[in-house]
């Protein structure tokens, strides 16, 4: 029987249905519903479900858009028959949802949601027009994109910058703490604060570098002049600028010059005096932080060379490009384009490619992973280091040679050593890390294939299909799958010599508990898709199952396992893209490249490395533009980077300003 109150409550709705008149306020009665049901989480730009039509708001959205927003969901409506529109019958998994149900049939959720479908069928004319221009708006992008004013240097623009500055390649900052991934890098900019530890690791290795720059006198040709003695007044000031120019990356000011002077004339030796000026420099905020933006005009073109420099190749401008600042030709976009495409042909490109490759795939997970050495008697360190060798070779190959780089998924080819050939079972070749083609009947599939992402997502004993789906989401679809729920059972079942099961039979508990299915569908069936590789990379025809007899030490050696070979299922899906189904690794990777998801993940990544942040709402013509460029080039990869950088906002320092914007030249010396 239906209670009193649900009763009134559906006559209520079904009287406010009968006019035009919105029925509720979505934002206080429906959104709420959608957001319990855990709908936002998938359907949003980087959700799982960002392939279909349906995005929610993003957090902390004003009540008008999600009223906005409300109201858009009549594209999702069959104004004809309400009840066969795919936002009812998703959402309550009368069709086939990837989600699960969300919304329980009968319930006073789904009334609620029945009564807004009501309305928006009933929506016409202008109103219906500005109902669907949500949309239009949505994809148009929206609000103002972040505005960034300094960025402090990551540890290997630290190496790289005093590499180049000084002359010093010992790389002082692998001795300071230890960066955050987030969203994916280490650049960004949310997690550049200084912490105490991290300040008085500047200082220690400020003195350090600048006592070993003039160990050997001036062997390192930092002073561009000759000193005549150590109140040489004229070759101290040539110092302070010319250098000073490098380290800060622009002109000093006169208050700066005069500081700085102050602490060299302190000191009776000229090469002390230098190597004071170099100490107090390497700690200042003006080394230490890099422009983005500048509220100072004359430092603007400053600024763009130094974004320039430290995304192209991962450390400072160089004499010419501040030079091409000093003369204006960083004024326009036509002149960072012009500047950029010399810069990618500079080998110094190199090292910035091989900085964004061994973030976006997560060298760091495969260079701390660990493995039983009885299972996997090929795995060691020097292994691990020749996989991220071979990934920077790999997608090296694709950029400089101007190959298709979406070949990145489908590649039947790679580059080794001696110690992966072992892996992918071909001969040694002739030179390190030689093009080999790979065995066709391994079906490997560029990235996907590659030693380096099977080991960086398997664990200690076998293989994690749970991980290697997480990663393709989270890294080639750009798509944020939800963390599990607070004290869920992550236990498997477990294998037994009398229950011997394989890691898709082990993992089907994830699709039966309703509270792990939903998440689990979306990411176990992509890894179940490369179980044909092992924990390090190696091709099986079966998975193999090793139990050990019981060993109390009285045996003379213990005992060798008992091995048992089961079958193994390759099929897969990517669920939410239009061709879900594969059938092989190869298959798997075909189906990502010739996605425009992946291909756009690509230039979000690039986007995110270089902006240091994550992408907006307001940065979607940017991607976009940049993805219709890189895909109309052939996916050339400089051509889209050329493009984000053409794109890259000068900006004005009144907008959203999200780094403490200070004037460098009041605080440059400590």
């Amino acid at each position: 029987m239906m209670s009193p109150w649900r009763f009134i409550l559906l006559m209520e709705i079904g009287a406010l249905c009968a006019s035009a008149q919105p029925p509720f306020s979505f934002a206080d009665k429906l959104y709420p519903v959608f957001q319990a049901a855990g709908c936002p989480l998938c359907h949003n730009p980087e959700g799982v479900a960002s392939p279909t039509r349906l995005h929610f708001p993003e957090t902390g959205a004003p009540a008008e858009r999600i009223e906005a927003f409300g109201k858009s969901l009549a594209e999702l409506v069959d104004r004809q028959n309400p009840d066969s529109s795919i936002l009812l019958n998703k959402p309550t998994n009368r069709i086939k949802h990837s989600g699960g149900e969300r919304i329980k049939p009968g319930s006073s959720e789904e009334a609620l949601l029945k009564a807004w479908i009501g309305y928006l069928a009933s929506l016409t004319g202008p109103e219906l027009d500005e109902a669907l221009r949500y949309r239009q708006n949505e994809n148009a992008g929206h609000g103002e994109a972040p505005q960034v004013v300094l960025r402090r240097l990551t540890n290997q623009q630290y190496n790289n910058t005093v590499r180049d500055l000084l002359k010093d390649s010992t790389s002082p900052a692998n001795q300071f703490p230890p960066e955050d991934f987030v969203n994916g890098f280490k650049d960004q900019y949310a997690s550049q604060s200084l912490s105490p530890i991290q300040i008085e690791a500047y200082s220690l290795a400020a003195g350090r570098i600048a006592a070993n720059a003039f160990r050997r006198g001036d062997s390192r040709q930092l002073i561009p002049c000759i000193p005549s003695g150590p109140d040489d007044a004229a070759c101290r000031t040539r110092f302070i600028r010319s250098f000073g120019r490098r380290a800060f990356r622009r002109p000093l000011e006169p208050e700066e010059i005069a500081r700085l002077d102050a602490l060299f004339r302190a000191q009776d030796d000229f090469l002390k005096g230098a190597q004071t000026v170099i100490e107090a420099m390497l700690q200042s905020p003006s080394f230490l932080f890099w422009m983005e933006q500048t509220p100072n005009p004359p430092w603007k073109p400053y600024a763009v060379a130094s974004r320039l420099a430290y995304f192209i190749w991962d450390t400072m401008p160089d004499d010419a490009l501040l030079n091409s600042a000093a003369a204006g030709e960083l004024a326009t976009r036509d002149d960072v384009a012009r500047v950029a495409r010399r810069m990618l042909d500079d080998p110094r490109a190199k090292q910035g490619l091989d900085d964004f490759v061994s973030q976006w795939l997560r060298f760091d997970r495969a260079l701390t992973a660990a493995r039983d050495e009885h299972t996997f008697p090929l795995f060691r360190h020097d292994l691990v280091i020749a996989m991220t060798e071979e990934a920077k070779h790999f997608v090296g190959d694709l950029v400089w040679n101007g190959r298709n780089f979406m070949d990145a998924f489908t590649a039947n080819y790679t580059f080794v050593n001696s110690d992966l050939a072992a892996i992918y079972k071909v001969p040694p070749p002739a030179h390190e890390y030689d093009r080999v083609v790979l065995p066709a009947e391994q079906e490997r599939s560029g990235l996907l294939g590659e030693a380096l992402f099977l080991t960086l997502t398997s664990k200690l004993e076998d293989t994690a299909p749970t991980a290697r789906g997480l990663f393709i989401r989270e890294q080639f679809l750009c798509q944020h799958v939800p963390p599990p729920p607070p004290g869920v059972d992550t236990n498997l079942p477990a294998v037994t010599e009398a229950r011997p099961m394989t890691n898709r039979e082990r993992l089907a508990s994830h699709t039966t508990n309703k509270t792990c299915a939903g998440c689990h569908h979306l990411i176990d069936p992509i890894g179940f898709g490369l179980e044909t590789f092992d924990a390090i990379g190696v091709y099986r025809d079966k998975q193999k199952l090793l139990f050990y007899p019981e060993y109390h030490g009285a045996e003379p050696k213990r005992p060798p396992p008992k091995e048992v070979d089961l079958e193994l299922d390759k099929t897969g899906q990517v669920a939410g893209l239009p061709q879900p189904q594969f059938s092989t690794p190869r298959e798997l990777g075909e189906l990502l490249a010739d996605t425009a998801e992946c291909q756009q993940c690509v230039v979000k990544q690039v986007f995110r490395y270089m902006a240091g942040r994550q992408d907006t709402p307001a940065d979607v013509p940017v991607i976009q533009l940049a993805w219709e460029r890189f895909r109309d080039s052939g996916f050339h990869y400089r051509e889209m980077v050329v493009s984000l950088i053409e794109q890259w906002d000068f900006g004005s320092p009144e907008r959203n300003v999200h780094v403490a914007s200070y004037h460098p030249a009041r605080q440059a010396v400590p």
